[in-house]
């Protein structure tokens, strides 16, 4: 495998080898599409989390965004990028979500992830607040390794078409809706991820639902 240049990139990560690559023929017909996309939705119960943050006085929203982006992290293919006519692989990758002014217009705010869930709340709060200080629309790193993170909590919907600029662009984008009681009772919360297929097939997209459902239990059970 080929390392990436110092120069060519923010964060860590290195150029997969095509030649060897077996989802080549995968990459390569996807990417010939006019709409390489797929996204789906997945109603999670985030009964326990909810109730973890009612009782910490916790953000869910950071919470879980926290859960989300080390669920994705775990997926090697969701670290994946097209750049240029090749593809490189993150060592993990920092999310972008929108913080809301009081003015009604927004601002980007980076995040990353691996830490400790207090340690990530604190750090998460004091990211925000500088975010919301900035005057323009702009993003603070390296656009291509991120994930982009945005919600919809005045909606518990059902399926979600999100805009992508089309082309190679591949950063995974993860939304979520409002939570809302089932029949029994549980918490159930709409979450959607649209990837490039010529990255991620629907194996590893059950792998990141999975890797959720894990990430929640454990900041649950401490």
């Amino acid at each position: 495998m080929e390392e990436r240049k110092e120069s060519d990139v923010s964060v860590k990560g290195h150029f997969l080898d095509l030649e060897s690559y077996p989802r080549k023929a995968h990459f390569d017909y996807f990417r010939s599409l006019a709409y390489p996309y797929v996204s789906v939705t997945v109603n999670v119960d985030v009964t326990e989390l909810v109730r973890y943050c009612k009782e910490r006085d916790a953000s869910f929203y950071l919470m879980f965004m926290h859960a989300a982006a080390l669920a994705a992290d775990a997926v090697p293919e969701l670290r994946r990028r097209i750049h240029e006519e090749g593809i490189v692989e993150y060592e993990e990758c920092p999310t972008s979500h929108i913080e809301l002014l009081e003015n009604g217009t927004y601002v980007y705010c980076t995040l990353h992830h691996h830490l400790a869930n207090a340690d990530y709340l604190s750090y998460a709060r004091e990211e925000q607040r500088k975010a919301r200080e900035q005057e323009e629309l702009k993003e603070d790193e390296d656009v291509e390794s991120m994930y982009f993170i945005s919600t919809m909590p005045w909606l518990s919907y059902t399926s979600l078409t999100q805009p992508v600029a089309g082309g190679d662009e591949s950063n995974p984008r993860i939304t979520w809706g409002k939570y809302e009681a089932d029949a029994n009772g549980r918490l159930r919360m709409p979450l959607s991820i649209l990837v490039h297929h010529g990255l991620v097939d629907g194996v590893h997209l059950a792998a990141f639902y999975k890797n959720v459902e894990e990430e929640m239990q454990k900041m649950v059970n401490g």
